[in-house]
């Protein structure tokens, strides 16, 4: 939820009030179209920079208030920085500082960047920077406050003016579906479990039906038939029933084999018989964050209309502790048929994802799997924060990931995968067990999804550091991230659209 945020499109003039936002670079001299709306006022900007010791750095703020001659209230200046050839500035972060500059304030930002080509992309950047920048989550705040140091201001306007300003809105509207996307699994992820289930996530995967979606929810039931017996065992403790979502996208030609995104769904995750500490057990509302993913990525590539089939699927489940939850040393059969020794039932998300790769390579061939899910504690201790944890079994997979996630700022980190790692998951009793022990856990998790994947290339992203209580960075003062639905668009856009 963007709280109440506003963008909008004016031809270019000096607001009777509020805040007028121009950009420099670090020469501080306003393009031609600002220097005739500051007309004498134009000297102000350089006598200010020198006081304020203000140099145009990218993404820098100097606020003027009161500005001379100029009727508006704030005269808010934003740098650009220094011009590098062939290198495109990061307009979604400038977008986010000038939205963080102006938070619940009404602004006009003059669409001139001199220095620097502001082409349609530019302005889809900006917007959409604009618009993650002002997301707040407080629907469950009776009082709501703007003086909350974490989270942005409500509300606001920030009009984007120009000589056309319906050739501004109709390339802000570029990214629209992409913000609305990530917005919309920010939301998912900060929603308490108490009203988000499985059925109620499965209910919010299925609205996407209004952009054009084709969205199938599986019960219980239907999911015994299957045969998705790993899912439905992590699921066995709660009283709420599990549920799998499958969405599908048809953008391109029949013909033309899906991709397909996968994401853990885990509602709520009390680590079931082997009970996690109570210190922290409320952010496990997010370990649902690879799902949140998934929906909100489906929402922007149906809201842009991609030119590509895709597929999402999601296993949503609530790990619970009841007398008929799974224990440790139970055996599970799974879709594909290879069984399971329960070791840990904290290392549920794996069993979740391990029937759905099953399910959608043999159900849609598609021409890559990628799974997204916040599975283990040790991509944080291995990559932190800033990073998310990437594994696969296709090198060119990896490079594509790795160039999308530079693309957005949502970046992964390639780990390996081998024999030696793969042994540490063998069982005595069964095929294998679900966890690997203390070491290389991340790693252990990720070969053990390896082994429910045929030849379909393949990815898994771990999202635990990322998806959930990330740190904050200019486009996200958020809890819940969206992290993924950025980058897998991005993917999606640059080399899998007809």
């Amino acid at each position: 939820m963007s709280d109440g945020f506003k963008l909008d499109f004016e031809s270019l003039q000096v607001p009777a009030s509020g805040d007028l936002v121009l950009c420099v670079g670090e020469d501080l001299a306003p393009g031609p179209q600002a220097a005739r709306l500051l007309g004498d006022s134009v000297g102000i900007i350089a006598r200010a920079a020198k006081a304020e010791k203000f140099k145009g750095k990218f993404k820098s703020v100097m606020t003027i208030t009161a500005p001379g001659q100029l009727d508006v209230d704030r005269l808010v200046i934003v740098g650009l920085g220094k011009p590098v050839e062939a290198e495109t500035p990061d307009w979604p972060a400038l977008g986010a500082a000038i939205a963080g500059a102006t938070a619940g304030r009404e602004a006009m930002l003059v669409t001139e960047f001199p220095g620097f080509q502001g082409d349609d992309a530019a302005i889809a950047g900006l917007a959409l920077g604009a618009r993650l920048r002002a997301y707040r989550f407080d629907h469950y705040k009776s009082k709501k406050k703007d003086d909350d140091d974490d989270a942005p201001k409500k509300g606001g306007r920030l009009t984007l003016a120009g000589a056309d300003p319906q050739a501004l809105k109709k390339a802000a509207r570029q990214s629209a579906g992409l913000a609305d996307g990530v917005m919309l699994a920010r939301d998912l992820v900060n929603e308490p479990a108490n009203t988000l289930g499985p059925v109620e996530f499965a209910e919010r995967a299925a609205a996407l039906e209004k952009l054009g979606v084709e969205v199938e929810i599986l019960d219980e039931k239907q999911l015994g038939k299957i045969g998705m017996r790993a899912l439905l065992g992590v699921a066995q403790g709660s009283e709420r029933p599990a549920r799998v979502a499958i969405m599908r996208w048809q953008g391109a030609k029949k013909s033309e084999k899906p991709v397909a995104f996968i994401g853990k769904g885990v509602v709520f995750d009390t680590g079931g018989i082997s009970i996690k500490p109570a210190g922290g057990m409320e952010d496990m509302k997010g370990d649902m964050a690879g799902a949140a993913t998934v929906v909100g990525l489906m929402h922007a590539l149906a809201a842009r209309k991609a030119k590509a089939n895709v597929i999402g699927a999601i296993g949503l489940v609530e790990n619970m502790p009841d007398g008929k939850a799974q224990r440790p040393g139970d055996i599970v059969e799974t879709l594909s048929g290879q069984t399971v020794e329960i070791i840990n039932t904290d290392a549920e998300g794996r069993l979740v994802l391990a029937d759905l790769l099953s399910y959608v390579e043999e159900t849609y061939e598609p021409q890559f799997m990628i799974d997204l899910a916040t599975l283990t504690g040790a991509i944080i201790v291995a990559l932190g924060k800033d990073h998310a944890g990437l594994f696969s079994n296709d090198d060119a997979l990896c490079e594509k990931l790795s160039e999308a996630g530079g693309a957005t700022g949502e970046k992964v980190w390639r780990l390996p995968l081998g024999k030696a790692y793969d042994k540490l998951i063998d069982s005595k009793f069964a095929d294998m067990k679900n966890t690997g022990g203390r070491y290389g856990g991340a790693i252990t998790a990720a070969q053990f999804l390896q082994r429910f994947v045929k030849n379909t290339p393949w990815a898994h992203l771990d999202i635990a550091g990322t998806g959930m209580a990330a740190e904050a960075s200019d486009v996200n003062k958020s809890w819940g991230s969206g992290f993924g639905v950025r980058l897998l668009d991005r993917l999606v856009a640059d080399h899998y659209e007809s």
